[in-house]
């Protein structure tokens, strides 16, 4: 699916709107009321389902970068909006999030005490995704180049697959047994569905998004190491200009910038998990400065990395 064709979901937010004053999907309220009892803490947290995570949150938070692992993002209640490049992404109530690829951007988010942002994450397992894509049809190869986020309509299918997997949280042995079936539900119907032509690719790594998937994942295991446009470019064998064409194309973003924005990411969640000092987190990510990376981390987050 190319990034055009998500244009009915990739739009600016109406200025000032309440969460609550959108109408609301009658599924979206079912999904509400089964994920309620079931989330405690603020952010992501863990279920007994490898792989499926509750997101909540009690309040709104402005636009700030992130980055998200693959996965579909099923928002039930309150809102979100994701600025990549360009592109305005909402996903919210009625809609989902297909990340195909794990992309730095920009999320605010839009929530308060009244409407908590409910939701659920299901993460991307690749053999379960090659299983499937082995067993079904071949997809219709249209030449476009596939776009690795986006948000399409939440259709009756993929509602009833994510609400299924909702109610099996609900007891212990239903998580152990039906789980992963429920999973793979999910994943079939968001194969089918609008997304399905990156998530098939993903996995038949064919033509230019493959090679630049494969770039990538090379990318995130040696970021903390130096890095080149040609080192990349000779692992996606393709000449650098040609490789940065595609690469921005596809992540809406330079080699170098990704490559940036990957290792200050990296560096926010060491100084916030571990404790850990900004020599070592600079140090830690691949840089040689500590006063480059406080600059860097400063102009990015918009506060310096000993607060932030």
């Amino acid at each position: 699916m190319s990034a055009s064709h998500s244009s009915l979901l990739d739009r600016a937010p109406s200025a000032g709107g309440r969460v609550g004053a959108k109408p609301q999907p009658p599924t979206a309220h079912r999904l509400a009321r089964a994920l309620m009892p079931l989330v405690s803490g603020e952010g992501f947290s863990d279920t007994a389902i490898e792989g499926v995570k509750l997101i909540h949150s009690h309040c709104g938070h402005s636009r700030t970068p992130l980055i998200y692992e693959p996965g579909i993002f099923v928002i039930a209640q309150g809102d979100k909006i994701g600025y990549l490049g360009e592109r305005v992404i909402h996903y919210g109530p009625g809609n989902y999030l297909v990340q195909a690829l794990p992309l730095p951007f920009e999320c605010e988010t839009r929530a308060d005490a009244d409407t908590p942002l409910l939701g659920v994450n299901i993460a991307f397992d690749p053999l379960t995704l090659s299983e499937l894509v082995q067993q079904m049809p071949a997809g219709v190869d249209d030449g476009r180049q596939p776009a690795p986020m986006a948000a399409v309509e939440l259709d009756a299918t993929m509602e009833e697959c994510v609400l299924r997997l909702v109610d099996c949280l609900h007891d212990t042995s239903a998580c152990r047994i039906l789980g992963p079936g429920r999973v793979r539900e999910v994943l079939f119907a968001a194969l089918r569905g609008p997304q399905g032509d990156s998530l098939r690719q993903l996995v038949q790594r064919q033509g230019q998004y493959a090679r630049i998937v494969d770039a990538l994942e090379y990318l995130h295991r040696h970021f903390a190491t130096a890095l080149t446009v040609e080192t990349l470019a000779a692992r996606a064998n393709m000449s650098a200009s040609h490789f940065h064409h595609h690469f921005k194309r596809t992540t809406q973003q330079s080699p170098l910038q990704y490559l940036k924005r990957l290792r200050l990411l990296k560096a926010r969640a060491l100084l916030g998990q571990q404790r850990m000092n900004v020599a070592r987190a600079a140090s830690e990510v691949g840089y040689r400065s500590t006063s480059q990376f406080s600059r860097e981390y400063k102009r990015y987050f918009g506060v310096s990395p000993s607060r932030g």
